[in-house]
């Protein structure tokens, strides 16, 4: 069980979430190409993915530096505010909204934030893109389109984030008071209940989101609101075929590194090193 003081401390928040950054980048980048609608010279499926996974890596120390701070104050603030919201709410054990409204405040204010840079690093991934830095491509998007241009998708990315943690969060909580604890010294029971805390919590989440996740990032692409967005992925996508555009690698994309987060989070407050009073 991870120690409950470890989780006070920053730290693990965010080497757990680095960690996690890290490793996923590539998938991260794979997609954000496919919902995008972005095409790579591959022929064949098994070929493309290959292709979006591999270099070259642009945007990737923004990209990896964003994620690691978002997702580690979204954890760690939910972990912090939880038994605030508690307190205020007279509860003597956590309730839905106590796990809820922590990670539906922070994630609102950390996607509002980071909006700008998710722009542009996708904008970035486009193979036929000119610019090779995440700064350049802000730049020319709001030397062209005006500064507002760089929180364009917002609306669709806190639709989207939001409920995505708010789920990963909740799921997590809930199976950290209902699975069994381990065994004091039982190394492998704890590493299994992490494990399965970690992906329940992150699927769950991420099964939820791709649908938003198209249209945000096709918002991206074409520049048009939410609804003329919708009307026209409808079009291009009958019957709402469009939800599952780019699903296989956005399900791996997303449950993979808040799994990650979760998990590496759990082991590290475990060690004495970050243990706070």
């Amino acid at each position: 069980m991870a120690s409950a003081s470890g989780k006070k401390n920053p730290v693990p928040h965010l080497c757990g979430s680095g960690i996690a950054a890290l490793i996923n980048f590539p998938l991260w980048k794979a997609s954000a190409m496919a919902q995008s609608g972005y095409k790579v010279q591959a022929s064949g499926w098994g070929a493309a993915y290959v292709a979006a996974v591999s270099p070259p890596y642009r945007g990737a120390l923004a990209v990896v530096g964003g994620m690691t701070w978002a997702r580690a104050a979204i954890f760690y603030g939910s972990e912090r505010g939880r038994p605030v919201v508690q307190q205020l709410l007279g509860e003597s054990e956590p309730s839905l909204a106590s796990m809820a409204l922590p990670p539906l405040v922070v994630s609102t204010m950390v996607q509002i934030v980071n909006q700008p840079l998710v722009r542009g690093s996708i904008h970035l991934q486009d193979p036929t893109s000119p610019h090779h830095t995440v700064a350049q491509a802000l730049r020319a998007i709001a030397r062209e389109r005006g500064l507002p241009a760089l929180w364009h998708g917002t609306t669709a990315g806190v639709a989207k984030t939001v409920p995505k943690y708010c789920v990963a969060v909740v799921i997590k909580d809930t199976l950290e008071q209902r699975l069994p604890r381990p065994r004091p010294g039982d190394e492998t029971a704890n590493l299994a209940r992490s494990a399965v805390k970690a992906c329940t919590a992150a699927t769950a989440g991420a099964l939820l989101t791709n649908p938003l996740d198209v249209l945000r990032n096709e918002m991206f692409k074409t520049n048009l609101s939410m609804a003329r967005t919708a009307a026209k992925l409808n079009r291009e996508y009958p019957n709402f075929a469009w939800f599952a555009r780019g699903a296989e690698k956005n399900l791996v994309a997303v449950a993979v590194p808040v799994a990650c987060t979760i998990f590496f989070t759990d082991q590290l407050a475990r060690l004495p090193l970050f243990a706070t009073n």
